[in-house]
């Protein structure tokens, strides 16, 4: 009997499914997450789009500023052939053919089935330093004889799109991360200083933030970025829009903060902690702002989207991006008259990467405040 005892308890404890330790606050988090499967799906595509960004060299089958043919189709893939179907992806070119159609008496476009060109990847391609750095010519995808591959067609001046939309991504991406950073660091910090300290600093400065959120934003965005001469350097420029979306945005962060530290400023621990003499910094920095931290990040996942949006159209209107640098809006440049849509319409991809991006950081935000805040 004193033998068999000791072996069930360790079977006992072998199967029991309770946990034996307890987890920190962020493996809860990830526990609850990782659940959610538009969240999971959501933190798939944005991990995507970062590193295509920052591999943009790799990623793009061509050079986005080579120019080719003017408005070329995009190419057509199959798994068929004249001899019948491959197991391996084939590109036909989008040729003129012999039919004409009947109302515009303008030759038909279709693939160009006597030339099959087989996709293949890691495909030997253009030399390129990859980040500025290693000299590589692989490409993720090409095509085997080593002609032009345009997945999305070309714009007016011959250029890539699927290329360029790559390229956009690392500037579009890189504007809205810097501008988030920024309105989250002063939004934070002004909203927990004016909710913990109150008084009449509190009062005339929540004045000052209804005056920031009282103007009309988009025609003060068209008039600020007015502002600046179209010579000026593309840093000079790109810091100037930066500023701009950032003096307008972070005052609607500040006013949720400051209501979410007004109520943790009346919790009994942070009552407890002013009485036993800490000091405001501590009683900030080690009871308030982990709190707060949750509604934080959830605003930043849920706020990018919103400044990729803003760029897209303030780029669309030629106020964002400047040539020769590459982003979404600046693209969709192409798509103003309502000819080049009907005549082009795969001129209008870029608006399909704004969608990705918009789609991929709205789920990862909506599964973040779920598994942040279950109740």
């Amino acid at each position: 009997m004193t033998q068999t005892a000791p072996q069930t308890e360790q079977a006992d404890d072998r199967t029991s499914t309770v946990a034996t330790r307890s987890q920190s606050y962020p493996a809860l988090v990830w526990r609850r997450f990782r659940r959610s499967i538009p969240g999971m799906f959501g933190l798939t595509l944005v991990c995507l789009l970062l590193l295509s960004a920052i591999f943009a060299e790799f990623v793009a089958p061509m050079d986005p500023n080579e120019p080719t043919v003017s408005f070329a189709p995009p190419d057509h893939i199959s798994f068929e052939t004249k001899d019948g179907f491959t197991l391996w992806p084939v590109v036909y070119a989008i040729v003129e053919t012999d039919q004409l159609d009947p109302v515009t008496y303008q030759p038909l476009m279709g693939p160009d089935l006597d030339h099959p060109r087989y996709l293949t990847f890691f495909a030997q391609g253009e030399p390129y330093r990859l980040m500025g750095l290693i000299p590589m010519s692989r490409h993720l995808v090409g095509l085997s004889d080593g002609q032009p591959l345009h997945l999305l067609g070309t714009d007016k001046l011959g250029r890539d799109i699927l290329s360029r939309g790559v390229f956009g991504a690392r500037l579009t991406l890189m504007i809205s991360l810097v501008s988030i950073t920024l309105i989250t660091v002063i939004g934070t910090l002004l909203g927990i200083t004016s909710g913990y300290i109150g008084g009449r600093f509190d009062m005339w400065f929540q004045r000052f933030v209804e005056i920031v959120l009282a103007f009309p934003q988009l025609p003060l965005y068209l008039t600020l970025t007015t502002l600046i001469p179209p010579t000026a350097p593309s840093p000079i420029f790109l810091s100037f829009v930066i500023l701009v979306i950032v003096g307008l945005g972070w005052a609607q962060l500040s006013r949720e903060v400051r209501s979410k530290t007004m109520a943790m400023a009346r919790v009994d621990y942070v009552r407890a902690a002013v009485a036993v003499g800490a000091s405001d910094g501590r009683i900030i920095t080690r009871h308030i702002l982990p709190n707060v931290l949750s509604h934080v990040i959830v605003s930043v996942t849920l706020g990018i989207p919103a400044i990729i949006l803003l760029e897209s159209f303030l780029g669309f209107l030629g106020f964002a991006v400047k040539p020769p640098l590459i982003s979404w809006g600046l693209m969709l440049q192409d798509a103003q008259t309502f000819s080049v849509i009907g005549s082009y319409p795969w001129i209008l991809s870029p608006v399909g990467f704004v969608l990705l991006a918009v789609f991929a950081f709205n789920a990862l935000g909506d599964g973040l405040r779920d598994a942040i805040d279950p109740y």
